[in-house]
């Protein structure tokens, strides 16, 4: 991940996590939820199953901080962000669930809050999940 051309972060085999924090949001969701994205069997097992979490692969995370996610189009063709928690509140979520993925177990790569990010995914097979 890179701002503004300069590298910031990166990681090897793992999760990126897209996260966008809501108005009504706060410290319990962001621990429950890295908890859970934690502990999440979405990883191939030698069978093929779902059946390994990040924890057991020695996966890592890039936690990408991302309000556009909390888009509301449901009128005309301008996506309100109005639910979105404003930038303060929002940034300590975001430290609050990187810190909790971290204690997990998890290594955790951070992108820059609030800045124009430059993100390159290689997706390795079709999961894409929302919690």
């Amino acid at each position: 991940m890179a701002v503004d051309g300069e590298a910031v972060a990166e990681i090897g085999a793992g999760l990126c996590i897209l996260l966008g924090v809501a108005e009504e949001d706060g410290e319990g969701e962001a621990v429950r939820l890295a908890a859970k994205v934690a502990h999440l069997r979405i990883f191939e097992n030698d069978l093929g199953k779902f059946d390994l979490s990040v924890l057991d692969t020695g996966g890592e995370a890039l936690v990408v901080s991302q309000f556009t996610l909390i888009a509301d189009t449901a009128k005309g063709n301008r996506p309100s962000f109005s639910r979105a928690a404003p930038p303060d509140r929002a940034e300590a979520l975001y430290e609050v669930f990187c810190n909790a993925l971290e204690a997990e177990g998890v290594r955790v790569g951070r992108g820059v809050f609030g800045a124009r990010m430059e993100v390159e995914l290689l997706n390795d097979g079709p999961v894409t999940i929302v919690l």
